[in-house]
């Protein structure tokens, strides 16, 4: 194995998407230096990889990052594709210095800093900043007991699902009822196969997104989702378990929606195997030829090496992004870091905003303590505004 060439930086953001691309312009602003290291061959890949009828809750108006509106009307929803031409455009236009097929190993410190591991490259940091996301696509939450149901049936998390056509001819299995697994099972339905849907119900957003009184109702949703559900409010703190523990309620595509395609909707968990078939919570088997599970992504944090401590829903404990526990570390594009909006697009910039102030506010107090105290004169030179 060749020997790691060691660089010096002084941040480290690992992950190119838009939290990271949203930290990596403050920085820029902030004239501090620093590297984003992303696994991805380009920016927006996390985005293409995703299936091509996707598109976006939100509405072009808000799914800009700072400095960079998104092209096209206002309240148009964007596909996953135009979000990866976008944040590829976004990267180049800020020329951040993003560094892709880099995928960082391990995270340790050493002698009071960060060492990043990534393949033969190793870089020491003041700062690091973790911005892999909400779901992290190569780790999908599969049940154990998946691996009971018979070979025959086909089986795709929905991090794999491209379209009704990997599917095999038969009845389709949708578990996991937040709003991609509604998409998906209406999807599949308007295909033609006949789709069971499975999972608890998270609920539907009140207004169709794409009606004439969306333009109306959206800014005071923005208001909500960044205002009012923040960590620092007591409707926040309250909405903040259940946003974590369960999956968002139908947006785009509404129970009224799923009846019309045909989907067969059944409020119980699928919960376990009989002769390899799916079986639901209260006793039913269900003979199907596909099962596809919208049942999420889980954080997987075990590259960081040093103990990271854990608030009460099991994520990274922070405030604001910052790690008290381990000085010169943050978190950004967490579900409800600060509040609703910091899983959306949305939020990157304000949650990157506040990140690269921390960090540099951080380093001008470094850069104080190790300067030599001035010699005293006669004079002073006049102090500026702040001072």
């Amino acid at each position: 194995m060749a020997a790691q060439r060691t660089e010096r930086v002084e941040t480290v953001v690992v992950g190119g998407g838009q939290a990271g691309l949203a930290v990596g312009y403050h920085l820029a602003r902030q004239n501090r230096p620093f590297l984003i290291l992303d696994a991805n061959a380009r920016p927006g890949d996390a985005w293409r990889k995703r299936w091509p009828s996707l598109q976006l809750y939100s509405p072009a108006l808000v799914d800009g990052l700072p400095g960079m509106r998104f092209p096209g009307p206002r309240y148009a929803y964007p596909t996953g594709l135009d979000m990866a031409e976008y944040l590829e455009t976004y990267a180049a236009r800020f020329d951040l210095p993003i560094v892709n097929g880099v995928r960082v190993e391990t995270l340790e410190r050493e002698d009071g800093a960060y060492v990043v591991s990534a393949g033969e490259r190793r870089f020491v940091a003041d700062n690091v900043v973790v911005a892999t996301g909400v779901f992290q696509h190569e780790h999908p939450v599969i049940p154990a007991f998946a691996d009971a149901l018979d070979p025959a049936i086909a089986q795709l998390h929905s991090a794999d699902y491209r379209g009704p056509e990997q599917l095999r001819d038969g009845p389709v299995l949708v578990v996991g009822a937040a709003h991609s697994g509604g998409d998906i099972a209406y999807e599949v339905a308007r295909a033609g196969l006949a789709t069971v849907l499975s999972g608890r119900d998270t609920g539907q957003f009140p207004l169709n997104i794409h009606s004439r009184l969306a333009p109306l109702v959206f800014p005071v949703m923005r208001f909500a989702w960044t205002r009012l559900l923040t960590a620092s409010t007591p409707l926040g703190r309250k909405a903040r378990p259940h946003i974590r523990g369960h999956g968002g309620p139908l947006i785009r595509v509404k129970k009224r929606d799923l009846e019309a395609a045909g989907v067969e909707r059944v409020y119980e968990r699928t919960t376990g195997v009989v002769e390899g078939k799916p079986q639901l919570a209260e006793g039913r088997v269900l003979d199907v030829a596909n099962v596809v599970w919208c049942t999420g992504f889980q954080n997987d944090y075990s590259w960081i090496r040093f103990p990271l401590p854990q608030d009460e829903d099991g994520y990274p404990a922070q405030n604001r992004g910052a790690v008290a526990a381990s000085p010169g570390l943050y978190f950004t594009g967490l579900c409800f870091l600060h509040s609703f909006s910091s899983m959306l697009i949305l939020g990157a910039g304000r949650d990157g905003e506040r990140v690269a102030s921390q960090i540099a506010a951080r380093a001008r107090s470094r850069e104080k303590s190790t300067k030599r105290a001035p010699r005293a004169t006669a004079g002073r030179v006049a102090a500026r505004p702040g001072e």
